[in-house]
């Protein structure tokens, strides 16, 4: 598949033309989540990773306005480093194009970009969701809204512990989003691998996601298979400590007076400071599983 206006690497074009399985991979981990030089050092070796794995990796991004499928390393470098690289959802796709402008993308745009040249299957690291207080603020992520359009399967570690869990998973029920536990019923929340709150579903191996993703395929529904994979418990933050620093920032973030978008990246940096930058190291763990898992579902796929 091709689609104007987005710019598909010769390997990730050849790998789509032949039915070779190819994973998408997000920028905005190394572009907004991780500082340098760290970054970059994540991104490459997510790509290496999934290289190993037999699948093509196509990590999606911006560069001078152009959405690009399968940046090159040195695009990816200059995305970590550049200054002024924006933080682009799909609304700000269009803008980004006409203004000539550098961005990472976040899910709904990666998972946007992905669909259009044909990539089936997108890891990340967490979704967004609806946010504390939406009842009040309507604050819920375009993640949602985007993701209940596009026939994928999007694998990650739940949403972040930020977020209000519960809403979030009643807004992917309404929004017919298809959830399965990889491997268990308990929902993660990123840091954490048991939010507290159950799914009805689970699957035991990427063949079985596969199955699921395509019995979907052929009732002909165009929503996204959303795989929850959640940290091995001896690899996730303390839950104690998490719930203590998440309530202080939580009490920072209202006693400064951080709201919308603000509110997310305020408390994942009180985060990673009170933790020691335990945090950070959660975040990288739980990309790195969900990279993995996302390449066996890939070549699962393309073994039809």
């Amino acid at each position: 598949m091709t689609a104007a206006g987005i710019r598909v690497s010769p390997v990730v074009r050849a790998a789509l033309a032949d039915g070779e399985p190819v994973l998408a991979l997000e920028s905005t981990i190394f572009t907004h989540g991780l500082p340098r030089p760290r970054n970059v050092e994540v991104a490459l070796a997510a790509e290496e990773q999934v290289r190993a794995a037999g699948v093509v990796p196509a990590t999606i991004g911006v560069v001078d306005g152009r959405p690009t499928v399968g940046l090159s390393p040195s695009e990816i470098e200059r995305l970590s480093t550049a200054p002024r690289v924006v933080k682009a959802s799909l609304r700000d796709l269009p803008i980004a194009a006409a203004k000539g402008l550098c961005a990472g993308t976040t899910v709904a745009a990666t998972a946007f970009l992905a669909h259009r040249v044909g990539i089936r299957v997108f890891s990340t690291g967490g979704l967004g969701g609806v946010h504390r207080g939406a009842p009040a603020t309507f604050d819920e992520s375009a993640d949602l809204g985007t993701l209940a359009t596009l026939p994928l399967v999007v694998v990650s570690a739940g949403v972040k512990s930020i977020l209000d869990i519960p809403l979030t998973l009643e807004r992917l029920e309404t929004l017919n989003l298809g959830v399965v536990g990889y491997r268990t019923t308990d929902y993660p929340a990123f840091y954490i691998a048991d939010s507290g709150y159950d799914l009805e579903y689970s699957a035991d191996s990427p063949e079985e996601i596969a199955a699921i993703a395509r019995a979907r395929d052929a009732l002909g529904l165009t929503s996204t298979l959303l795989v929850a994979n959640p940290l091995p418990a001896d690899r996730q933050l303390d839950p104690a400590l998490h719930d203590e620093v998440l309530a202080r920032a939580l009490d920072r973030a209202e006693a400064e007076g951080i709201t919308g978008h603000d509110t997310t990246p305020f408390l994942l940096d009180v985060m990673q400071r009170e933790t020691g930058g335990r945090s950070l190291d959660v975040n990288v763990d739980v990309y790195r599983g969900n990279v993995g898992l996302g390449a066996e579902i890939a070549r699962a796929l393309a073994a039809e």
